[in-house]
């Protein structure tokens, strides 16, 4: 009997998994195997949030693979060690694993394809698993990457996708390979008190669910803070607990509006991808430089303070923050919003904002959260670098009565109506009343500040 080891990084499904139904062509003994790769925990990737989502995904994944005769196979430590480990104890001869276009994924497979030729296993990489459209596929004439997202996007649409793949029924894993305890989310500490749960199983009651109630409305709907009308599967999309090709599939398919603004919002996290891909520089420096001498932690560190402990005095921008605390995510409207006030009108170096995201976000996936961060510092693929976001002006477009803010600063929960946007207008004991702060920076210094940083004043 044949043996293949399925390698599962981001990819943690049975639905729509490429790799594992080419591992099973030819009635072939499988090892689905998942590496805990101390390269990445070492990186500063291993936060509380991912890890406990991570930890749901593998015991879903592991619960999946027992129901079809199977098992999850664990192991910890470098990554292509512990591959030519397994095959060797599995006596397999081909390993089966996903495309990853991020540099540091390059130089895993490279190192991996090395280390099991020697061993004389071959390696077979898979395209358009983790991706719709995978890295490198498009470009324009001139260059290796195309940088504006709208052209991008054309080519995208025209893509014709592959065809979505049925789970497994059945699969035998060889005797004799040991696999190490499935980590539980119960002995982590630090995470967000209202984290979601990760998993397959999750992820796919959360799509069918948002299909039929959730995207003929996402179009109209889904920058309205207190209505929460986003999709919430992007943590299941990082983690590939949902197939993104099949996420696009389902989605024409609902077909209207809602649906063509949805899958829009799939293509760019695909333009990220390939931006990255393209320029992995971009995760750390300004894709576009604008020569911004940023405020740093040392000379900014008590509005950065304010501001990642959501008490920077402006209510929407608080609320977000506190919003990413509580729950490992943040509403989209929010993200750019908190993102444009700490680079714009705090002119704090946007690094220092995305890491703080990478700390907490349950979806903290590298090319969306540097490259969306660059694009609202202006040093990314944004066509307005300039563009400054007024709180206070979205605040009342996005969230019109308050709600939003009334949910997550419930010391403004008192003020009425557009008011909660504005507490610092509140005079004499209507303000003394309110146990909140003034705002860290006045909106029109903070404007001219950033003007004059970017020679525009």
């Amino acid at each position: 009997m044949n043996v293949s080891v399925v390698l599962f990084t981001s990819d943690l499904r049975l639905h729509d998994h490429p790799p594992l139904r080419a591992a099973l062509d030819g009635s072939r003994e499988v090892v689905p195997l998942f590496v805990r790769d101390r390269a990445v925990d070492g990186a500063g990737f291993a936060a509380p949030n991912r890890l406990a989502f991570l930890a749901d995904c593998l015991r879903d994944l592991d619960a999946g693979l027992r129901q079809r005769g199977g098992r999850l196979v664990l192991r910890s430590g470098d990554l292509v060690e512990e591959v030519c480990r397994v095959a060797g104890e599995a006596e397999a001869d081909e390993v089966h694993l996903a495309a990853d276009g991020s540099a540091y994924a390059q130089r895993r497979e490279e190192r991996l394809r090395h280390a099991l030729e020697a061993e004389g296993v071959r390696l077979h990489v898979h395209g358009t698993v983790t991706t719709v459209v995978d890295p490198g596929v498009l470009a324009p004439g001139s260059s290796d990457h195309f940088a504006v997202f709208t052209p991008y996007f054309g080519h995208w649409s025209r893509q014709r996708l592959r065809d979505v793949l049925g789970a497994p029924r059945a699969l035998r894993v060889p005797e004799g390979v040991g696999s190490e305890e499935l980590p539980d989310r119960k002995g982590l500490s630090g995470l967000s008190p209202a984290l979601a749960e990760g998993g397959e199983t999750q992820g796919r009651a959360r799509l069918t669910a948002w299909l039929r109630s959730g995207i003929p409305a996402y179009e109209d709907r889904h920058d309205d803070l207190a209505g929460d009308a986003t999709s919430r599967l992007s943590p299941y999309l990082h983690f590939g607990a949902l197939s993104p090709v099949e996420l696009v599939h389902r989605a024409r398919a609902a077909g209207g509006p809602g649906a063509e603004a949805f899958v829009r919002q799939v293509a760019w996290r695909d333009f990220h991808r390939q931006v990255l891909a393209a320029r992995p520089g971009a995760a750390l420096a300004d894709y576009r430089t604008k020569h911004d001498r940023w405020r740093t932690e040392r000379t900014a560190g008590e509005d950065v303070e304010a501001w990642r402990e959501g008490r920077t005095g402006y209510p929407v921008v608080d609320a977000a923050m506190r919003q990413l605390l509580h729950e490992g995510w943040m509403h989209n409207r929010g993200r750019l919003l908190t993102a444009s006030f700490l680079t714009k009108t705090l002119y704090v170096d946007w690094r220092i904002g995305a890491r703080h995201f990478l700390d907490l976000l349950v979806d903290g996936d590298v090319a969306n959260n540097q490259l969306n961060w660059q694009w609202m510092a202006g040093t990314g693929t944004d066509s307005r670098p300039n563009r400054v976001l007024n709180p206070v002006t979205q605040a009342k477009r996005y969230d019109p009565d308050g709600a939003y803010v009334r949910r997550w600063v419930p010391e403004l929960a008192g003020l009425e109506g557009a008011a909660v946007h504005e507490p610092w207008r509140l005079r004499g004991l209507d303000r003394a009343a309110v146990d909140y702060p003034d705002p860290v920076v006045d909106l029109t210094d903070g404007l001219a500040r950033f003007k004059r940083a970017r020679g525009r004043d």
